[in-house]
């Protein structure tokens, strides 16, 4: 597959990515969205690159101010939001300067002329009208009137003029719908659910909607409209998703698998506050949220409702984990189940918030005070997020541990199809709490002990407070072996940390083995976690295409490791690990298994592009 739009015939294409680019205040987000929505209503696979300006308030008309969102729709399945796109519609000079560079060569420009005035060119940093000077050389440009053209749609209506401009990005979204057949009617209903109580608003955005699906009908300058049509898709009931929501859906079925309340205790935080929002949506399915003051509150809220017997999470991002580390070893050291999901960001600090990064692994790994082990595991595609919140509370719950769930920016707010699962499909992960004593004393009567272990699994019982006969006490402090009585003696401590380690570790028995994709002896392994997925299965494609044999293992459980990896590792000329940081796998490959891992890095606050990969694998093979 390649990132051009391939013509089937005249009027047909296998896929096409589009760019949507414009101020914070021109809708780029919803515009993008509503296009996706009904993509994916029509059957097409497709894949999503939301980016937002990292200030909130950015001037506006400037580079800082530029809202963007790629999607790329296709009749075949597809990993990445696209390469480079093929079209790009730019709603003012500064979007098509921040832009433009991303579009491939030959591709389409529609511009919203309106907008190229000496005023916005200055704020863009133009010296000449790109229009003009021969900028735009090369591809394919539609200069059109949006603004106007979508004041003339509204002039019959009671609206104000500014009222009336903010809808020329319905506009935007008629044209292009029109240009690849996209059907109204799906936006129009969502238009009137939407704004229905606000007429005026809903007569505006549905009046600028249809003018511009009416120009690209009438005007000459855009030819025939383009089809791309439904992908082969396996039977079910399918629903477009974004990470954060697939997570947050991932937390409730988590709930009901467990047969536990589920509890978030949060502050909202960039890019993981949709986790909050959506999940306070659901209090029907027993789903309690707490909004709290601070990071620190939100988790501390958490483990005591972990403590009272719900599963318990806690959302944030590279910030809030690092004010939640003191609080995670201390459910480390109270060996209770605790979920922390952590949407990575570009850092350090708050760097960029609404840009993508996949840096705190180290810090999953090891960003706590004394030996405090937990399981790390990180879902790879938005919809995956469902199914790694799921794994991350079975890991909680059974092994009595904190368990820190790793996505991203990209994974967080990226869209895709997402086959709903049959529930019967899912893994059992019911709690079991202690009912009656577990040990007798010196006199033979029944005692509590809260550290007495499973044999297999090394957890401690789960005990709800106020089970009668079942008194204990948990805290920070180290506890004696077995009793859970304060204890200060060095045999002691240490024990515990071996034996809360070698509950960890066990973890690895317990988990599936590493799975290839590719022929499994290929002497080029490419190894990779997180929202890599995509863009590596996209180069491993193309690289295979082109004769090259290559092996693909992408990790989910990077704490501990499944226990073929080594094997797994074993005997290949050249791996290559590629990250969303400065190359943090890399580092414990090298140090776990003594494998020359060769990394690929890359930290832009954007995802890495199949190309890059593919370059990056020549050049380390050569």
């Amino acid at each position: 597959m390649t990132d051009t739009a391939d013509r089937v015939d005249d009027t047909t294409l296998d896929h096409v990515v589009i760019r949507f680019a414009g101020d914070s205040g021109d809708g780029m987000q919803l515009t993008g969205d509503r296009f996706t929505s009904v993509s994916a209503a029509i059957g097409n696979d497709l894949a999503t690159l939301p980016e937002f300006p990292a200030e909130i308030r950015a001037p506006q008309g400037t580079l800082a101010g530029v809202s963007a969102f790629q999607v790329h729709i296709s009749d075949h399945d597809i990993h990445t939001p696209g390469d480079a796109p093929d079209v790009l519609v730019a709603m003012n000079p500064a979007a098509l300067r921040s832009e433009l560079a991303r579009l491939r060569s030959g591709g389409t420009v529609i511009l919203n002329d309106d907008t190229f005035d000496e005023r916005n060119l200055d704020k863009a940093g133009y010296e000449a009208d790109p229009r003009e000077d021969g900028t735009l050389d090369g591809y394919v440009v539609h200069r059109v009137n949006m603004t106007k053209l979508t004041l003339d749609a509204t002039a019959d209506l009671d609206v104000k003029k500014r009222d009336a401009e903010r809808s020329k990005n319905f506009f935007a979204l008629g044209l292009v719908s029109w240009m690849y057949t996209r059907p109204l009617e799906p936006t129009l209903d969502w238009i009137e659910e939407k704004f229905g109580k606000v007429q005026m608003v809903a007569a505006a955005n549905t009046a600028a909607l249809k003018a511009g699906h009416a120009f690209g009908e009438t005007a000459e300058m855009f030819g025939s409209p383009f089809k791309v049509a439904a992908a082969p898709q396996k039977p079910g009931e399918y629903t477009n998703v974004t990470g954060n929501v697939a997570t947050a859906w991932g937390m409730i079925a988590a709930g009901q698998l467990a047969k536990l309340p589920v509890f978030l205790g949060s502050y909202p935080i960039t890019p993981a506050s949709d986790i909050l929002h959506e999940l306070s949506r659901h209090k029907n399915f027993g789903v309690r949220t707490l909004q709290a003051e601070d990071e620190i509150a939100g988790i501390g809220a958490a483990l005591g409702a972990a403590f009272g017997g719900s599963l318990a999470f806690t959302t944030t991002s590279g910030p809030g984990v690092a004010l939640k580390g003191e609080t995670i070893g201390l459910a480390v050291s109270m060996e209770l189940p605790l979920v922390i999901i952590d949407v990575q960001r570009g850092g350090p600090s708050t760097g960029l918030p609404t840009k993508t990064e996949a840096s705190d692994l180290m810090m999953a790994l090891y960003g706590r005070h004394g030996e405090a082990p937990l399981p790390v595991v990180a879902a790879s595609t938005p919809a995956d997020c469902f199914l790694a919140a799921i794994e991350a509370a079975r890991l909680a719950v059974k092994y009595r541990t904190p368990v820190i769930l790793l996505t991203d920016g990209y994974l967080a707010n990226g869209a895709e199809p997402w086959l709903i699962p049959d529930v019967e499909t899912l893994p059992d992960i019911s709690a079991s709490f202690a009912t009656e004593a577990n040990a007798t004393d010196a006199d033979g009567n029944p005692v509590f002990l809260p550290y007495k272990r499973d044999e297999t699994t090394l957890a401690r019982p789960w005990a709800i407070p106020g089970t009668p006969g079942l008194e204990h006490r948990l805290g920070g402090l180290e506890k004696q072996d077995g009793t859970g009585n304060v204890n200060y003696d060095p045999a002691n401590h240490g024990l515990m940390t071996e034996l809360r380690e070698a509950k960890i570790n066990g973890i690895a028995d317990d988990i599936p083995p590493v799975d290839i994709d590719g022929p499994g002896d290929a002497p080029i392994l490419i190894v990779g976690w997180g929202s890599t997925r995509g863009s590596i299965t996209s180069a491993v494609e193309r690289l295979r295409n082109d004769g090259l044999g290559v092996d693909h293992a992408h990790l989910t459980h990077l704490h501990p490791f499944p226990a073929n990896l080594g094997q797994v590792l074993a005997d290949r000329e050249h791996v290559f690990v590629p990250e969303l940081n400065r190359g943090q796998l890399v580092k414990v490959l090298r140090a776990e298994y003594l494998v020359d891992a060769k990394p690929i890095n890359k930290v832009m606050g954007v995802p890495f592009t199949g190309a890059e990969l593919i370059e990056a694998i020549r050049e380390g093979i050569s």
